[in-house]
């Protein structure tokens, strides 16, 4: 299979492209993949927008709050925030390696942890509107020994499966399994290990959100399976080239002597383990602009068709009332005033991740830690100064206020994961 050829340009009338794809080389298409980079909403954004309602500058309350959480609290890495595509604060500090080795700057990728999962879903959901696969589609069709017959795309999306998570198969399968001794599992170990072992459900599938990184390593697979092409490849080809991300990658083995590194506090190596090179869950490795690149696309009604980008922002597990909920890739808040803070948090290792795509301002705010701090949550927090989210303003007057502990209690973990 030519993978290009299945990757809808968003810029094109489909139509069109439909009758012409099957005449198109590889060579001829790339040189037509659209900038999403450069997609120009600046002309929406008037310098009123940032201020806050008693018309106090947003910018000042943001570089205080980079000093005392980030300067003050010894944070390594970056954090960006933004409108549109224009950047209105911005920066780094820290070390990406041992020894003080890369110093940390705009061109630096850091692992983002579970915030890959939001550009998983992207690839999988560009995938359903090039008609490559189906949301309902049974995950038994791209594995037909799957032992789960009821479990679909769409119940690992919305982490709905109830699968059990792969990083306590030691747990959930009696006796743990032979292959968990690998020096490194695969995603297929996964696949592999569900078919063989048949663990019990966690809960019964499509019953209510249960939170598993099992769901979009399987995700992974199926990209691989549809496009016939390895995972980082392929999300080079519908997500990262397209999108300008000059400097992210996926994670490999072939990484691991040149790629950032994750610390606990003190610059001490936090080591990699028999799970680090599983993907789509997590291992994107990128930068704070690129990541900014893939949240214009996100707010351009070019880059997918709005009735299946509007499913990425609806909330699927409402058996529990509450204000936390999951789309498709992305994590949720419904506050009871209406409003909906959209974002998804990461943390694995030493690393902790914030990626909040706020909907109505347009604001993208990316905060990567490199050595382990729960602080580096706090930045969601600022998406209180841009819409209205009494909950988010009252944490961060309560950051600016106090002394920021790290929030390390087993709500704000659960958060990051």
């Amino acid at each position: 299979m030519n993978f290009r050829k299945i990757i809808v340009p968003v810029f094109t009338v489909l139509a069109v492209f439909a009758c012409k794809k099957e005449k198109e080389s590889a060579a001829s298409y790339t040189s037509k993949l659209p900038n999403y980079g450069n997609v120009d909403l600046n002309k929406v954004f008037e310098a009123k927008d940032l201020t806050l309602p008693n018309q106090t500058s947003i910018l000042p309350q943001i570089n205080n709050y980079y000093q005392k959480v980030w300067v003050e609290g010894d944070l390594s890495g970056g954090l960006l925030v933004a409108k549109g595509n224009r950047i209105i604060f911005e920066k780094y500090r820290g070390f990406g390696r041992e020894n003080g080795g890369m110093p940390i700057d705009a061109k630096t990728p850091l692992h983002v942890a579970s915030v890959s999962k939001t550009m998983t879903a992207m690839a999988v959901l560009k995938l359903v509107e090039a008609g490559k696969l189906k949301l309902e589609d049974n995950v038994t069709k791209f594995f037909p020994e799957f032992p789960y017959p009821e479990i679909t795309v769409f119940s690992l999306l919305s982490q709905r499966s109830g699968l059990p998570k792969y990083e306590h198969f030691d747990q959930s399968i009696k006796p743990a399994p032979e292959e968990l001794k690998k020096e490194f599992l695969s995603n297929q170990d996964v696949v592999d290990m569900l078919i063989k072992y048949k663990p019990d459900l966690a809960r019964p599938s499509n019953t209510g959100f249960m939170y598993c990184n099992t769901n979009f390593a399987l995700l992974a697979l199926i990209v691989e399976k549809v496009t016939a092409t390895p995972f980082p490849e392929a999300m080079q080809e519908i997500l990262f080239k397209p999108l300008k991300m000059a400097h992210t990658f996926i994670f490999q083995k072939k990484d691991i002597p040149t790629a950032s590194q994750s610390f606990f506090s003190g610059y001490r190596l936090y080591p990699l383990d028999n799970l680090d090179l599983i993907y789509g869950d997590k291992n994107v490795y990128t930068t704070p602009r690129d990541l900014l690149n893939f949240s214009v696309a996100l707010y351009s009604k070019d880059f997918l068709k709005p009735q299946l980008k509007a499913k990425i922002f609806e909330p699927y597990s409402n058996e529990k009332q509450g204000i936390n909920n999951y789309g498709l890739g992305f994590r949720m808040k419904n506050f009871d005033n209406g409003e909906k803070l959209t974002y998804h948090n990461g943390w694995w290792h030493g690393t902790n991740s914030v990626f909040a795509h706020l909907l109505k301002s347009k604001v993208t705010i990316i905060a990567i830690g490199n050595k382990y701090s729960g602080k580096v949550y706090s930045a969601l927090a600022l998406s209180g100064l841009f819409e209205d989210f009494p909950f988010e303003m009252e944490k961060f007057n309560s950051t600016m206020n106090l002394n920021v502990a790290a929030e390390t209690d087993s709500a704000n973990i659960n958060s990051g994961d």
